[in-house]
């Protein structure tokens, strides 16, 4: 499987953008698509996820970042952007056995 992401970029704070993940090869129901972020020096950590229509996201990016699905993509909104929003951001997708695969990443850049 191969992850593609786009749509990152350079944003003001308060504002909004949309990053999409696309799959290319077998995904299952049961697979997991998940975005994470890592900022320059930090751990990289699980920003939202999806599996089965459950999803689940970190605390920070509650009532701000949306995930979706649709088959084999996944699309990150995220909204009310704030400067500690700023990282490279992965796509992940984690098949039910535990196997993973990742995307390249992408930048999102949020100041003003």
């Amino acid at each position: 499987v191969v992850l593609v992401e786009s749509g990152g970029g350079l944003v003001q704070p308060g504002g909004s953008l949309r990053l999409s993940c696309a799959a290319w090869g077998s995904v299952f129901i049961s697979d997991t698509m998940a975005w994470y972020r890592q900022a320059p020096g930090k751990q990289r950590d699980m920003v939202a996820s999806i599996v089965s229509g459950h999803t689940n996201y970190a605390d920070s990016v509650k009532d701000r970042f949306t995930i979706s699905r649709a088959n084999g993509k996944s699309d990150l909104q995220m909204d009310n952007l704030l400067p500690e929003d700023t990282a490279v951001y992965y796509c992940q997708l984690r098949r039910a056995s535990g196997e993973e695969y990742w995307g390249q990443g992408t930048q999102v850049t949020v100041s003003s």
